[in-house]
C-alpha cells in the first residue's frame, strides 16, 4: 500500500488489482495494469509512489511476469498515476527491472520496492527456491538491487566492472526479503524468510554476502542441515534471528506522533506467526521487544499522514482480508 498526498490509499491485490482508497470509504478500481502471472507465491506486489510524484505522477510497481515454456519471474515497472477528471488509470507504463534468469515454479519472488534518500531505487529479488542463484554473480536473485529511477545502473554499485546483471548487484546470499525499508538514519534494513527456521532482519551494507544457501540458522525443508552463520564469520550474520519462525511479510520503520515511544523503531508484518512484530534498534544491534497477535497473517504494514498504523491482512477462505487502522487508546 502506498498513500498519496492527499491521504488517499493504493492498495495493490495479489490477483492483479489495484485499488484506490478514499478517507471518505470510497474504493476505485484502477486501470492500466500490467499483466500479472498469478498463482502460488506470485502476483502483484509492491507499489511505492516516486520521490518527486507531486511533479511527476510516477508511481511504481513489482509483480510476477509470465515468460516462454511456463517460467516466471519478478519485474518492476513505472507509470504514471492519471487521478483527473474522475479518470482511475495507470498511463505511459515502461518495464525498468526484470529478474535474470525467468525460472519454472510461485515461489519466492521477494521483489520489494524502496526509494533511498538519495533518490536511488532498491529492489528485493528473492531466490525463487533455486537456493545457488543467491551466490551467483550473472543473475539478480537472491539479492539486493540499487538503481536510477529509470532503471539504469550507477556507476558506482560495488561490483560495476563485472557485467551488466552484476552491474545491478548491491548485496547477495539472500533467500526471500520481503521487507525493505530505510530507518530515519538512512540506512536500510531487510526482513527476510529463512528456510525451515532462521527468519532474519539485516542492516544491507555495500557489497555484503549474507550467506544463504551456504549458511543459515535455520534447515531445508526437506530436514537436510545447513550450517548456522556462526561457523562462517566471512558471510554477515542476521541483526535478529527467528526460529520458530515468524514469516516476514512487510517492514516499515515509525516516525509519527501517535506512538512518540515508538519513534525509530521497526515493524514487521508477520505471516505464519499472525502477528505485527516490533523492533527496537540501537546503533547496529537490534532486538525483538514486542509482538501483537493479530489473529490473521499480515501481508503489509504502513505508517499512516496522521501517525496511525495501517495494517493489511491477507484474505484466506473467507476469513481476514481487512485493512486495520491502529491507533494509540484514548
Amino acid at each position: 500500500m502506498a498513500f498519496l498526498p492527499d491521504g488517499r490509499l493504493l492498495i495493490s491485490e495479489k490477483r492483479g488489482a489495484l485499488k484506490l482508497y478514499g478517507m471518505d470509504g470510497s474504493v476505485a478500481a484502477v486501470s492500466g495494469v500490467p499483466e500479472v502471472s498469478y498463482g502460488g507465491q506470485g502476483g502483484f506486489g509492491d507499489i511505492v509512489l516516486h520521490p518527486e510524484f507531486l511533479d511527476n505522477d510516477l508511481i511504481y510497481m513489482s509483480y510476477a511476469e509470465g515468460g516462454r515454456w511456463g517460467t516466471r519471474g519478478a519485474a518492476v515497472a513505472r507509470a504514471k498515476l492519471e487521478l483527473e477528471g474522475g479518470r482511475h488509470e495507470l498511463t505511459d507504463l515502461d518495464v525498468i527491472w526484470r529478474q535474470v534468469p525467468k525460472v519454472w515454479g510461485r515461489g519466492l519472488c521477494g521483489h520489494r520496492i524502496a526509494f533511498g534518500p538519495n533518490g536511488y531505487l532498491w529492489i528485493s529479488s528473492g531466490e525463487r527456491q533455486k537456493f545457488d542463484p543467491s551466490q551467483d554473480m550473472q543473475s539478480n536473485l537472491g539479492k539486493i538491487v540499487r538503481l536510477y529511477d529509470d532503471g539504469s545502473v550507477p556507476a558506482d554499485n560495488p561490483f560495476a566492472n563485472r557485467g551488466e546483471v552484476t552491474w545491478q548487484i548491491w548485496s547477495l546470499g539472500h533467500r526471500n526479503p520481503l521487507g525493505l525499508a530505510f530507518d530515519g538514519t538512512g540506512r536500510l534494513w531487510i526482513a527476510e524468510m529463512g528456510p525451515r527456521g532462521g527468519d532474519e532482519f539485516n542492516l544491507v551494507r555495500r557489497g555484503a554476502n549474507y550467506g544463504y544457501p551456504i549458511v543459515s540458522n535455520g534447515n531445508h525443508y526437506s530436514g537436510r542441515s545447513i550450517p548456522d552463520h556462526d561457523t562462517r564469520p566471512e558471510f554477515n550474520a542476521p541483526a535478529v534471528s527467528w526460529s520458530p519462525v515468524i514469516s516476514p511479510s512487510s517492514l516499515m520503520f515509525y516516525s509519527g506522533s501517535e506512538f512518540p515511544e515508538w519513534q525509530g523503531d521497526a515493524f514487521i508484518g508477520g505471516l505464519s506467526s499472525q502477528s505485527l512484530v516490533r523492533v527496537e534498534i540501537d546503533g547496529e544491534i537490534a532486538r525483538e521487544a514486542q509482538r501483537f497477535r493479530m489473529g490473521q497473517r499480515i501481508r503489509g504494514v504502513a505508517q499512516g499522514p496522521d501517525g496511525a498504523i495501517w495494517v493489511l491482512e491477507d484474505e484466506r477462505r473467507g476469513s481476514g482480508g481487512r485493512l486495520l487502522r491502529l491507533t494509540a487508546p484514548d
